[in-house]
Formats: structure tokens, sequence, C-alpha cells
């Protein structure tokens, strides 16, 4: 609990605070007057942020060490971050998630979009993952932990220290129990199909929940057909194509043990029989495909972000023309391309402009026939554009 005065931080004459009363969440290093008491203060610190006159704007976490070194955490300042505090913002994402799904399986917080910066908390049934990626949500894990069990009575909660969040704001990686025990992968049901989670080694918190709604419109697509899954991870794309009535699928991807997770996950599924894995990286195993002269009636590329800031982003996106270039001519005629990004520096634009460069690079020519985003468990803060990160793009090639 908070209950010493919080230390002032100021914005800087120039800096547009206008933005930040508006909603914009984030202080970037530059606008902020840093003087030797700012400097002072311990990544994840709370202060009160005033504007360049002193008129207060808000209660925010502070990290001198990060680019980004305020979270506007509430626009009260006057507020108390404690337990109460988490359990009110808990529960307001809680109440969103219970009237859109009718399951406990999906992204109950969502950071910024949800009140909660630098937090992701997705719920798997009887187990919560958290990953506090800002030094606040460390420093406050104890108060948030226990809120969560609180708001959601969930006894097994589990601290995902890993990502590269957690680096920018010179964070450790460790993943632990905070609470509860876990000794096998947690069954997730979704669009029919059983995905199986890693919640202790896996990618981000064991699978991705934000892929569900293009995991249900691809396997629309995918009635009778063969399905190629490429950087399958837990295979996803594919189990829930053949749940909804895939000839076939096979699941690329250069981790053994996410491999072994969508085995496990077309077991659980009933649709082992039609199930097939190959390990590889993903464009060599492609350009293979290619040279064996297969063909699949849906290709889906799903892959790690390419251009995870802005200085990645011309090669990113080459990386993603390449894959389009790839996966083209592995598309049997009248087929369908599901291409995606989670790189929210790459814009829906100029990433749709890299794969239609790409499908033309592959000799082929295609038409557009949705444009598919995050689930509404991932909802979007309309200020912060990065909250809007994935994207894919669902081309029909023509014969």
């Amino acid at each position: 609990m908070v209950t010493a005065p919080l230390a002032q931080v100021r914005l800087k004459p120039k800096a547009n605070a206008r933005a930040i009363r508006h909603g914009f969440p984030w202080v970037f290093a530059n606008e902020l007057v840093s003087d030797r008491r700012t400097r002072a203060l311990a990544p994840g610190s709370l202060a009160l942020l005033a504007d360049a006159e002193g008129a207060p704007l808000g209660v925010v976490a502070v990290n001198p060490a990060s680019r980004i070194i305020c979270r506007m955490l509430d626009r009260n300042a006057d507020s108390m971050i404690d337990e109460a505090w988490f359990a009110a913002r808990l529960s307001r994402a809680q109440d969103l998630r219970a009237r859109l799904f009718d399951a406990p399986f999906y992204r109950l917080v969502h950071a910024e979009a949800d009140g909660l910066p630098g937090v992701v908390i997705d719920r798997f049934g009887d187990v919560a993952v958290i990953q506090p990626n800002a030094a606040w949500a460390e420093r406050h894990l104890d108060a948030l932990a226990a809120a969560l069990g609180d708001v959601t009575g969930l006894r097994t909660i589990v601290r995902n220290g890993t990502g590269r969040g957690r680096a920018l704001e010179g964070l450790p990686e460790e993943t632990r129990m905070l609470r509860g025990t876990l000794d096998a992968p947690v069954p997730v049901p979704m669009n029919g199909a059983t995905c199986m989670a890693d919640l202790l080694a896996g990618q981000k918190t064991g699978l991705y929940f934000d892929q569900r709604p293009n995991h249900a419109f691809a396997a629309s697509l995918a009635h009778g057909g063969r399905v190629l899954d490429v950087f399958s991870h837990v295979g996803g794309f594919g189990l829930t194509a053949l749940a909804g009535g895939a000839a076939t699928a096979l699941a690329v991807d250069g981790s053994a043990a996410a491999l072994d997770l969508a085995w496990q996950g077309a077991q659980a599924s009933d649709v082992a029989a039609r199930f097939a894995t190959r390990k590889g990286d993903a464009f060599e195993v492609m350009s293979a495909l290619a040279q064996e002269g297969a063909a699949f009636d849906l290709v889906v590329c799903d892959p790690p972000a390419f251009a995870p800031s802005k200085q990645a982003l011309a090669a990113g996106l080459r990386a993603y023309e390449r894959l389009a270039r790839l996966a083209a001519p592995l598309v049997a005629p009248g087929g369908y391309l599901c291409l995606c990004s989670c790189s929210h520096a790459a814009d829906l634009g100029r990433f749709r402009a890299a794969c239609s460069r790409g499908i033309g690079r592959g000799g082929r020519s295609a038409q557009i026939i949705h444009t598919g985003f995050a689930g509404p468990d991932h909802p979007v803060l309309p200020q912060l554009a990065e909250s809007g990160y994935l994207k894919a793009l669902f081309y029909r090639l023509m014969p």
C-alpha cells in the first residue's frame, strides 16, 4: 500500500500535455524534466505527474532507465495504488470477458487498454499467467497477485518473466509459480479444437489467444482441404481447421517442444490421424515443399514479429515479402493464403503492400477477401496504436 507522499515529476514546456490529458498513456524520456531527484527514483516508483505549469495530470509509474519513463496509472492524482485499486481494475476487465466468452479461457488483462500498463494476464481455466512487463508491475506484483486471486478465485498463478518488453525495462527473465502447483500442459478449448498450453516453458504465456477469430475464419476456408500451418507453435490454425472439417493439416515449426504440444493437441482433438508435423526453419521447409511439388488448399503463415521496432521495420518488411513469395507457390489454384503480422511497427498498409509484392514475386495473382485482427479480449486503446498490433490478411489466389 502506498502511504507516503509521492514524489512529483514534471513535463518539459514543449511536451504534449494535451495528449496525456486526452488519454495517451506514456511519457517518453525526452519529454520529462530529468533533474537529480527524478533520476534518483528507483525503477517502478510511483509519482505525481504535472505539466510544465505544475498542474497535476495523474499518478504515474516511473522508470528512469526506460525510454518510456512514465506510464499513466490513474488520472486521479489522489488515487492510492494498492490491492483495492488492482481489484477494481481486474473486476472491470473480468466483467468484459465474462460477457464475451462462455468459458474462462481468454486474455484477462491487455496492458494499457485495460488500465494496467505493461501488464498482461491470460487465463487458462483454473490457472492465470501474469506477465509483469514493466518495472512498476514487478514492484507491485504481490498486491496484483493477491487482487487477482480475490477477484477470480484462482489459486494457481504463474509469473511469466520473459519477453522483449522486460528487457527494455531492465528486468531479468524468470518464470516461477506465485501460487499453487502446475506439472503438465493445460488443455485449452477453442473453436472446437483443443490446444495444449505449456504455461511454464512455452512461448509468451503459453498460447496465443489473440488469433482465435482468425483461426475460425481460416477454418471456414479449409473444409475438405489440405492445410499448411507455418510457424505453427502449438498448432492453433491447423487444429482448428481439422476440427472444422479440413482433410489434412501439416504443422511446421522450428521448435520440437511446440510441435510436441501440437501433436498432443491433435490427439486431444481426436484429429491425430489427419495431422502431421515437420520441424525446421520455416523458409527452408517452404522451399523444400515447393521442390517436392506440394500444394495446399490453405496456407497460413503466422511468424514472430519481424519488425518489433521502428529500427527493424525495413528488414521486417523484406522478411514479410519473402515469406509471401515462398508461400504463394504452395497454394493450389483457387486456394487461400493467410499472412499474419504481430509487429506493431509494421502498420496495416505497409504490411499489406509487402505481402502483395511477395505474392506477385511468387508468380501469383490474388484478391484480399478478409482482414482479421485480434479478438475482443485484446481491446485497443484508441490513443495507443501499439495496442492494436495484430493483422491477418486472407487472400484468394487466382486459378
